[in-house]
């Protein structure tokens, strides 16, 4: 566990890091060099496979990161033991003086897109990168696998699920990623409380399962306790038995204006259209049929022809094959002012500060992504609208008033996939739906 500051009884985030970030620091600090103004910048070499584009996420949950980002004391005492006085004594007084620009929250990224651009001294910049890439991986993994299941879903409700399939400390800022991508709602409550993200949720298989007696179960007890207390606008789980029998219990106890029904196992599309002719037929033609279940967005998509109003997701969204990792890295790119770069077998960078734009038609349609470098004037449009894509985040370490929200990220995300070029949603394996030019 990290330690806790004094103020609020948050809790430090210095050490979620990794120890050779403070090796560097201290052995930087040894020579000289820890004091050279450096940039450093977040990209992706490559989407993952099938993917054409990505979302990103997390940058709201980093910059309140960054201000939690001290050493008090227990910090100091478990990394006392290998690193000198010098080294401690810095720490103890370290606080982010640079600058930060970067895409905003929500903002669709593309190979090589120069995500973010940290500045400041190597020393205040190097013992970021674990932070800054454990958080931008993580959220814009599954804003990217959301945003895919958000357009699988033509419009229909998605309630995010999955904090059972994950680690319980994820499953909050997996939800606000999820929600930033186009979710509606998610079933975690510390998301709801932290972040504001709308919370959905009535009952499971064992409630059903509890209300079994010595003569069988009851299956009507148990839907009869949750309408009388949820109300006649909630969402009963007809599965647990007999799925007809399940409806027509669901009908007979709440009537035809019961909020919903949910199916969690079997051949979806089947039951789903099984269980509308039912409900149509019980005068229930308002009632919504929720579907959950190891979905995905190909999942969803097969669904789509179907009478499914909300679609309830988890594992599929929150674990790597769902998620995979976003891939960016934390690189080096100049130091002095002047660029520098990797040269690693398919591991390059491209040295210098980094700055781009993204051009589109008068439709609104999105062609290319432009990235050149930040000290040079900004490229020719050839006639296509151009948009700059580096906003302000943090200027001499304090947050920028205009540090966009959770609610603009999300418009932001809708935005971009409206202005995709229609093969650039598709679900198939293919190349990036734009584009990415490198002027020098």
């Amino acid at each position: 566990m990290t330690g806790v500051n004094d103020r609020d009884g948050r809790a430090s985030t210095a050490l979620l890091t990794d120890q050779y970030e403070l090796t560097m620091l201290s052995a930087a600090l040894a020579d000289g060099s820890a004091h050279r103004p450096c940039v450093f910048e977040v990209f992706a070499r490559r989407l993952p496979n099938g993917r054409r584009y990505g979302v990103v996420a997390g940058t709201g949950r980093l910059l309140e990161a960054l201000g939690e980002f001290r050493f008090g004391e227990r910090e100091l005492a478990t990394v006392a033991g290998f690193l000198d006085e010098r080294t401690l004594t810095w720490l103890r007084e370290y606080r982010f003086g640079g600058d930060i620009d970067g895409y905003a929250e929500g903002e669709l990224y593309f190979p090589g897109s120069p995500i973010l651009s940290v500045r400041g001294t190597f020393a205040e910049c190097v013992v970021l990168e674990t932070l800054i890439l454990s958080i931008l991986n993580h959220d814009s993994a599954i804003a990217s696998a959301a945003a895919r299941m958000v357009s699988a879903a033509g419009g229909r409700r998605m309630i995010e699920m999955g904090s059972r399939r994950t680690h319980e400390l994820a499953a909050p800022s997996s939800a606000r990623a999820a929600y930033l991508a186009g979710f509606d709602a998610t079933s975690n409550l510390e998301a709801v409380r932290r972040y504001g993200v709308p919370g959905a949720g009535t009952s499971a298989h064992a409630f059903t399962l509890l209300h079994s007696g010595a003569h069988g179960s009851d299956e009507a007890g148990a839907f009869r306790s949750q309408v009388e207390t949820l109300g006649i606008g909630t969402t009963l789980l007809v599965d647990t038995f007999d799925i007809t029998e399940g409806v027509a219990t669901a009908i007979a106890v709440a009537g035809p204006e019961l909020g919903g029904v949910r199916i969690d196992s079997g051949d979806l599309g089947v039951l789903a259209r099984q269980v509308r002719d039912q409900l149509d037929g019980l005068g229930a033609t308002k009632t919504r049929i929720v579907v959950s279940g190891d979905l995905d967005e190909y999942a969803i998509a097969a669904l789509r022809a179907e009478p499914v109003d909300v679609y309830g997701v988890g594992t599929s969204l929150v674990t790597g094959s769902g998620a995979p990792t976003a891939g960016m890295v934390y690189k080096l790119v100049e130091v002095d002012g002047r660029p520098v770069a990797k040269r690693s077998s398919h591991k390059e960078s491209r040295g210098g500060a980094k700055r781009a734009v993204r051009l589109a038609r008068d439709t609104g349609t999105v062609v290319e992504e432009i990235v050149y470098p930040a000290a040079g004037a900004a490229p020719a449009t050839n006639g296509f609208q151009a948009r700059e894509l580096a906003v302000p985040l943090v200027r001499e370490g304090k947050v920028a008033d205009e540090a966009p929200t959770l609610a603009d990220g999300r418009a932001l995300v809708a935005r971009g996939l409206v202005s995709l070029p229609w093969e650039g949603l598709k679900l198939s394996a293919g190349e990036p739906a734009i584009p990415t030019t490198f002027l020098n």
